[in-house]
């Protein structure tokens, strides 16, 4: 492909030859004559006067070393995105039901579905047009799935759960699993409320590897528009994800907790249940919120504080060692002071030497 060519796709301009060949991406460091690569961090600056690629994007074209032709864009990382869209070939899945799969004859199946084998689609379930199934997934009864989502292998989704339009669900997901609700009973058991709610997922949203929704004990436990949830996340029962927010690895969201729109939860963040995050927060990697967060705040730590002051405590609990053997220092020396104290003779009353 000419680099002209994808320049014109980008809507971007060119610094250098136009008929230059390009016949793959690759990053920075590996990429070979031929290749089209990217400049999006400022710490890969170095490496462009050693790169073997015959173009990048970037948004600065004064940087451009002379043997290097450039696509300058606004934003290089997003393109970039964009531009491996014209390489990348996904697997194309053949329409039609595969005669392995089992599909209730009560279903609604639009046009141009592709159900992969063992796959099992219940009863009055709707699916919209040019959906992919693929095998080994279970789509429980009375559920709604949308044009253009695409539901990997060993997905499983619930009863009477709503998944909207270009929804990507990646291997091994769960949407709508019970809750995790109980009450304790007399005797010191526990009692399983019944979990009779739903989960809404709505369009554009896509969720990773192993992640589990559960559903709501009323109502519905529901992920707005354009949130994108990452590998092995919980969403607790009754929770509502905002849009375009981002959950990464290992978060935990308890029950009936509200993320508003444009978060960004680092990997591993815990939040406690019944809390509200407003929009715009972030939270660093592994911090813990036990309470609620207003707007536009990054939060870091356990419990999360706001993060600048969890750095400047960070770089004290790094100093404490050293701070505890100077305490220890400075009570020794008290010590010693107060025994030179003590030791001196107590001076003599005035009065009692004139009556003597």
């Amino acid at each position: 492909m000419k680099l002209a060519q994808i320049a014109a796709f980008l809507n971007a301009q060119i610094s250098g030859d136009p008929s230059l060949e390009i016949t793959g991406i690759s990053t920075i460091e590996t990429a070979q004559p031929g290749h089209l690569t990217f400049l999006s961090n400022p710490r890969y600056t170095r490496f462009l006067t050693t790169t073997l690629a015959s173009a990048v994007i970037l948004n600065d074209p004064s940087q451009l070393p002379a043997h290097l032709a450039g696509v300058v864009v606004e934003n290089p990382y997003l393109n970039f995105a964009r531009a491996l869209e014209l390489f990348h070939r996904p697997v194309d899945f053949p329409r039609g039901i595969h005669p392995l799969a089992l599909v209730s004859d009560k279903s609604n199946i639009g046009i141009d579905v592709s159900v992969g084998p063992f796959a099992v689609i219940g009863d009055e379930v709707t699916i919209g047009d040019r959906v992919t199934i693929l095998s080994h997934s279970t789509i429980y009864p009375e559920t709604t799935i949308g044009d253009d989502t695409f539901i990997h292998s060993h997905c499983v989704v619930r009863e009477r759960c709503s998944i909207g339009n270009r929804v990507i669900l990646q291997n091994g997901v769960v949407v709508g699993s019970d809750g995790f609700g109980y009450a304790r009973d007399a005797n010191g058991g526990w009692h399983k409320i019944p979990q009779t709610g739903a989960v809404i997922i709505e369009d554009d949203v896509e969720i990773g590897a192993g992640s589990v929704i559960d559903r709501a004990t009323l109502g519905a436990t529901t992920i707005r528009r354009g949130a994108k949830i990452d590998n092995l996340v919980q969403v607790g029962h009754s929770s509502i994800v905002g849009e375009n927010t981002l959950l990464c690895a290992q978060v935990g969201l308890a029950g009936s907790t509200e993320v508003g729109n444009h978060v960004i939860l680092g990997g591993q963040v815990g939040v406690a249940g019944h809390l509200k995050i407003g929009d715009r927060v972030v939270a660093t990697a592994q911090s813990g919120i036990p309470n609620s967060v207003s707007e536009n705040t990054v939060v870091s730590g356990y419990p999360a504080i706001e993060n600048r002051s969890w750095l400047r405590s960070s770089a004290v609990f790094a100093q404490l060692p050293a701070l505890q053997r100077e305490l220890r220092k400075m009570q020794q020396r008290i010590a010693d002071i107060e025994k030179l104290v003590d030791a001196q003779p107590t001076p003599s009353d005035p009065q009692k030497s004139d009556q003597s």
